[in-house]
């Protein structure tokens, strides 16, 4: 395939890393590739109309201008490009790089380290071009009028992504998770349209929607023999409308669905700024037994706070916290004391994010209750998850049997393990790759 369309732009310092990059580029079939040792003659390639880069491989150590400096003016040039760090810093530095574009509204595939590995430059090239070899564009943007017209239109419909029970396997529920079937630009992903929906006092409608509708369907479910606990995602706007446990009573009272199985799950960067009208509506869900779950753990402001004030059922670790943990170790800290925690405090606790075998036998040796990601599933209609269900019971009876999962303090799971007790000096490891013990 030919790839020399896309304009790339390789920003480093030394010459070296220009031959090496655009030579690793070229083997990849990428040959529209420029290179420059400054920032400010970087941004006047920037400014040139029709010319601009449509990458940057971005070194973030550099004299005069670093790459810090770089993308704050990359802002301020209105560039809509992409952008790949490449540095020798240590992971959390890069980390926080990555976060940080990502602030600015800049697309960024990821970090490389120094010396880059074709094999990691051509993985993040993936990411980037689709299989025809077109540059990824920007996302369609959509007004709040075109979104109430969808909404008026019945263009709106749920795919649900099972959880599963880590220790058996059990498919245990499905969370629903909103689509926009558009007549012009087809199946469109909650990403583009939520915010808006959040921004033009929508997403009351919009839950409103997706909650009856998940509802309706884990009746036909429970018609069909398939008795599955149902999530729902509920934004401030829902807890901000005091009506709102009203109607998810009416709403399991009409379907016949008994209101322990539904789980709302909340987004605990959304709580709380006013907490009177939130905690009433919280409060009166739980009278009314719906299931709580505090939704992207570890990624707000106050989640210990809003711990001690609500009471959750639930808790879901943010798959940043899961996905790559196990070999993460920020990560898996935050993976661990999450999981410490909500187990502290009696709660199930599901990870999100699940992505491949790795992660899977991370939150199995941790003792996690739930999982959902795309190792288990991808969201998906409601007519296909029982077909689903059947493969993946045929996809566990192919693994090979699994010891106990591995609970309690890592001294315990030593000395069950048979290992000897760490004398006082000794420091335990306990970031360890995991054993693999599932097949794909």
């Amino acid at each position: 395939m030919n790839k020399s369309g896309p304009r790339i732009l390789v920003l480093d310092d030394e010459p070296f890393m220009h031959k090496l990059l655009a030579r690793m580029l070229a083997g990849l079939g990428f040959d529209s590739v420029s290179t420059c040792d400054n920032g400010a003659s970087a941004l006047e390639r920037v400014d040139v109309p029709g010319s601009e880069p449509d990458l940057i491989l971005l070194d973030l150590n550099m004299p005069d201008m670093d790459g810090i400096e770089f993308v704050r003016n990359l802002v301020e040039h209105r560039y809509s490009g992409s952008l790949i760090l490449v540095s020798g810093e240590d992971e959390r530095v890069l980390q926080m790089a990555e976060k940080l574009v990502h602030a600015h509204d800049i697309s960024v595939l990821g970090h490389l380290n120094k010396p880059v590995s074709r094999a990691a430059l051509s993985i993040m090239m993936d990411r980037w071009l689709p299989a025809d070899g077109s540059v990824k564009t920007e996302a369609t943007p959509y007004t709040a009028d075109q979104l109430r017209a969808g909404i008026a239109n019945g263009e709106l419909l749920n795919h649900y992504q099972p959880k599963v029970v880590v220790a058996t396997g059990e498919v245990a529920g499905v969370e629903a998770l909103v689509r926009w079937l558009h007549p012009v630009d087809g199946l469109v992903f909650p990403d583009q349209f939520i915010a808006v929906a959040e921004a033009s006092g929508l997403i009351d409608e919009l839950t409103r929607f997706v909650l009856s509708d998940a509802i309706a369907q884990a009746r036909t479910w429970q018609e069909a023999g398939l008795h599955l606990r149902m999530a729902v995602n509920v934004s401030m706007g829902n807890l901000s409308s005091l009506s709102f446990a009203d109607f998810a009573a009416g709403q399991v009272a009409l379907a016949g669905v008994a209101p322990q199985d539904i789980m709302l799950e909340v987004t605990e960067s959304l709580l709380m700024l006013d907490q009177r009208v939130p905690l009433d509506v919280l409060t009166r869900l739980r009278l009314k037994r719906f299931g709580l779950s505090i939704d992207d753990f570890g990624t707000g402001h106050s989640s210990l706070t809003q711990l001690g004030d609500i009471s959750f059922d639930e808790l879901k670790i943010d798959r940043s916290f899961v996905h790559g943990a196990g070999l993460d170790l920020t990560a898996r800290a935050m993976f661990d004391a999450s999981l410490g925690l909500g187990k502290q405090l009696g709660l199930e606790v599901v990870a999100e994010g699940v992505e491949d075998r790795d992660d899977w036998e991370l939150v199995r040796t941790a003792g996690c209750d739930l999982a959902q990601g795309y190792f288990i599933a991808r969201p998906m209609p409601a007519a296909e998850l029982p077909a689903w269900i059947e493969s993946w019971k045929r996809r566990r009876q192919d693994w090979p049997e699994l010891p106990p999962a591995r609970t309690g303090s890592p001294e315990q799971i030593r000395l069950r393990a048979g290992e000897p007790r760490l004398a006082a000096t000794d420091k335990a490891a306990p970031h360890a790759p995991m054993p693999s013990g599932l097949c794909d």
